[in-house]
């Protein structure tokens, strides 16, 4: 029998004490503002992204758990990543939540209990353990959406999300026992193996990954199972909302990648299939639905859905006319895509929550009229992260969009190369209702007169955040090759 080998979680043993201690501590905080409670998840999240970045350096690839777990490169930088988005979110949240009595300390503890959900899905190598990550993870962001109890919009809006989270997490259950069912076995390497053999049974096989891809679709939040992004993005608390646009997509990614393409790789030929379809439906719906939204939160979840088209599009590059050459270049490149869509949505709706105030959610797009008279910095930030979106160089954006097509295209494949056109026209559809806010801040009349309420810390984040989004385009390589070189260790090991 392999050892448990403890060592290879200890990032998650970590944050699974921490979570403990804040929760009991936060007991006795009496600080309205909830500092101490703060500074403890910050810390808390914080050591625990210099764990996953100490071992991302080392290089190696572990297996502990008796195999159920494996630590690699790929996970411990999607576990780095999802941490650091949640320190951003976090310190985001905090005025935001305090100026409507919903700081309280469920909010961190729930928010450290997804971390955690995401840190387990990024180093899972077993089917069950892939589960034990999704539920942690959805079960609180479940409980997260319904924060403000006495908010009607809040709770139709917890309540969608988990009904179909729940469907979609039993689609996934499903398509797992079709795969231990054909394979007899429940670690994603050995169904790999048994897959290679060629001796067991195709159609169970099949049958067994469509349900898989329906439930990872849920989770991505890709046309057809996009259903609940626009009510929950609505309709959770701005704060939540961040959230679920966040980390939890660095976890989406990482099963996906564990299992299809660590374990299913044999049936890309399958998956592959609908993940096109997938991505071409999210790239048409999500921009052509996005030019009809008022409210921005729903226009940036349409948005959301169309990015992740992008993404999808990205990983169904990797295995062309049966060989796996451009394996790395398709994954590394969605895997670059996805950082900088976290990265802009993150200033993006920090800057939502900044211009909302007591009574008043800046929610519509109208909200943000004349907003360059009112503080032209804050209507600059806002121009950075929609120029991002829209693929505007120098924005990270551009070059995140530019890399996808740029795997789609050196496939030298036809079908690849219409859809890298598909993604660049669509892109250009996309770019009007982006556009349309920038032309809503700079050269509408202001809707208000109201004072911006400053926060030191917030503005100082926010300005970072927008440079963050420049600065990784003008230099984007360095962060390129990190994903590049995570996704290669670890398909190598």
């Amino acid at each position: 029998m392999a050892p448990m080998n403890w060592s290879v979680i200890h990032p998650e043993l970590w944050l699974l004490l921490a979570a403990c201690f804040v929760l009991l501590a936060d007991l006795f905080v009496t600080d309205p503002a909830r500092r101490p409670t703060f500074w403890m998840t910050q810390v808390a999240v914080g050591v625990f992204a210099a764990l996953h970045l100490a071992s991302y350096a080392g290089g190696g690839t572990a297996y502990g758990m008796q195999g159920m777990v494996v630590t690699d490169p790929m996970g411990h930088l999607l576990a780095f990543f999802a941490a650091v988005a949640v320190m951003i979110t976090v310190a985001y949240a905090r005025p935001t939540l305090g100026s409507r009595e919903m700081l309280k300390g469920e909010f961190f503890t729930l928010t450290l209990f997804v971390l955690l959900g995401v840190s387990v899905m990024c180093s899972a190598n077993h089917f069950l353990v892939v589960y034990l990550g999704l539920e942690l993870m959805s079960l609180s962001l479940y409980a997260l959406t319904a924060l403000r109890r006495d908010h009607a919009v809040s709770t139709e809006a917890a309540m969608k999300y988990f009904v179909l989270g729940a469907l979609a997490s039993g689609f996934l259950l499903y398509g797992l026992s079709m795969m231990y069912g054909a394979t007899g076995t429940l670690e994603i390497p050995k169904v790999f193996e048994q897959i290679a053999t060629g001796r067991i049974n195709r159609e169970v096989l099949v049958f067994g990954i469509v349900f898989v891809v329906a439930g990872l679709g849920f989770k991505l939040g890709a046309v057809p199972f996009h259903m609940w992004v626009p009510d929950v993005y609505q309709g959770a608390p701005t704060a939540v909302t961040l959230l679920i646009g966040s980390a939890p997509k660095f976890a989406a990614f990482a099963i996906t990648i564990r299992l299809l393409v660590e374990g299913m790789l044999g049936l890309a030929v399958d998956w592959q299939q609908m993940f096109i379809v997938m991505g071409v439906a999210s790239l048409v719906l999500g921009n052509v639905a996005a030019i009809a939204q008022t409210n921005l939160k729903r226009m940036l979840a349409y948005s959301t859905i169309a990015q992740i088209g992008f993404v999808v599009v990205g990983l169904s590059a990797g295995v062309v006319s049966g060989n796996t050459l451009s394996a790395a270049n398709a994954y590394s490149s969605a895997m670059f895509y996805l950082v900088a869509y976290v990265l802009t949505t993150l200033g993006t709706f920090g800057l939502i929550m900044h211009l909302s105030r007591e009574g008043f959610e800046s929610e519509q797009i109208e909200d943000l009229a004349g907003l360059s008279r009112r503080s032209p910095w804050l209507a600059g930030v806002m121009t950075v992260f929609m120029f991002s979106l829209a693929g505007v160089p120098p924005m990270i954006g551009f070059f995140a969009k530019l890399s996808v097509i740029q795997a789609l295209v050196t496939t030298n494949v036809t079908g690849y190369i219409v859809l890298a056109v598909l993604a660049v026209l669509f892109s250009l559809v996309g770019a009007f209702y982006y556009l349309r806010v920038v032309k809503v801040m700079w050269f509408d009349e202001p809707a208000q007169d109201a004072p911006i309420l400053r926060s030191q810390g917030v503005t100082a984040l926010l300005a970072a955040n927008g440079a963050a989004v420049l600065l990784f385009g003008l230099f984007s390589g360095g962060l390129m090759a990190m994903c590049r070189d995570a996704i290669q260790k670890s398909l190598g090991s």
